[in-house]
Order: C-alpha cells, then sequence, then structure tokens
C-alpha cells in the first residue's frame, strides 16, 4: 500500500499546484471488471484505489495496484496477474485527467461530465473519454463511471486457446469516494 501512495505522490509532483483548492482524496475507491465471454464469466474488483480531485481546476487522478484485484477463483486471479497483465512487470493502472462539466462542481449536488485524459494499463498509454457523475456532498465527494476497455488497446494478449473464455472488452466499474485532504 506504501508503494502505491508513492506512486501517487510521483505521478503528481510534475504540477505541485494540480491540488491547490478544492482539494479531496480517496483512499480506498473501487474499480471492478466484467468479463462476459461464451464459455465463462469473469468478474474481479479492487478496494485499494488511490484517487485525488479538484473541482476548482477539474482535474483528477488515480492509481490502480493491478495484484489488489481480487476473483472469486485464485487460478483466474493467478492467470490475470501472471500471463495477461503481467502485474510484476506492469504493478499499476493509472489515470490522469480533466473533468468537463457545464456547471460549476462548487455547490452540493450531482452533476453528469465528461472525463478525458490519459489512461495507463500494461505498460500502454491511451486517451480515453468517458462519461460519469459527480455528486458533491457537504462533506465528501462521490464519483463514479462506468465504460469499457478493449484489451488489445492495451496489449492484453489473449492466448487463442481460451480466446472462448475471455472477453475481447471489458466493462469497467469505478466508484470513488473522496473527502477534503487537510
Amino acid at each position: 500500500m506504501k508503494q502505491v501512495i508513492i506512486g501517487l505522490a510521483i505521478l503528481l509532483l510534475g504540477s505541485t499546484t494540480v491540488f491547490s483548492q478544492h482539494k479531496y482524496r480517496a483512499d480506498k475507491g473501487f474499480v471492478s471488471f466484467f468479463s462476459s465471454a461464451p464459455l465463462e464469466d469473469i468478474y474481479a474488483e479492487n478496494k485499494t484505489v488511490i484517487s485525488l480531485v479538484d473541482l476548482v481546476k477539474r482535474e483528477i487522478a488515480f492509481v490502480v495496484t493491478i495484484a489488489d484485484f481480487q476473483f472469486e477463483k485464485s487460478l483466474m486471479q493467478e492467470h490475470f496477474n501472471e500471463k495477461y497483465m503481467e502485474s510484476h512487470k506492469y504493478p499499476k493502472a493509472t489515470f490522469e485527467g480533466t473533468i468537463s462539466s457545464p456547471d460549476e462542481l462548487k455547490e452540493p449536488g450531482t452533476y453528469t461530465v465528461t472525463v478525458t485524459g490519459e489512461l495507463t494499463i500494461h505498460g500502454v498509454t491511451k486517451t480515453v473519454e468517458v462519461e460519469g457523475t459527480i455528486m458533491v456532498g457537504e462533506s465528501e465527494v462521490v464519483a463514479s463511471s462506468e465504460f469499457k476497455v478493449k484489451l488489445e488497446d492495451y496489449k492484453v494478449k489473449v492466448p487463442r486457446l481460451v480466446v472462448r473464455n475471455i472477453a475481447e472488452e471489458v466493462q469497467v466499474k469505478v466508484r470513488l469516494t473522496y473527502y477534503p485532504v487537510q
């Protein structure tokens, strides 16, 4: 966990003013993915996501430790880490981007937003744009999104032998609850 925090700090060191006002931190976010294929459905979740968001500058970043994804079957988890994601070589997935919205995010309420930024998975960085929701409360901010990721876009190779077990595209869900940075 300490390495994840250090990794997020390094990711954000390049711009020390990114989170100067209205900054919030999520220490235990939630990311899951679902793969539906003809022979098998695969689901995994990760509850150790760390994220920062600045509502004034509309910037967001997060780090996910790949090895922290939990599966129902231990063999799936082992194959995921060793054969597909190579978590020993690519231990983290990261995102750094900006939030666009027609509304100000300062007032309490629920906002539909578009987030655009750089998503890095398996050592490959791609620009992505996803829809999401940000709920600004009195003492917390909750961000959520649901989007698809194509495995080939991030050079995650699926052996032909198991191609019917793993979908080419996985459904990703993100939910982060932020609290003010003191």
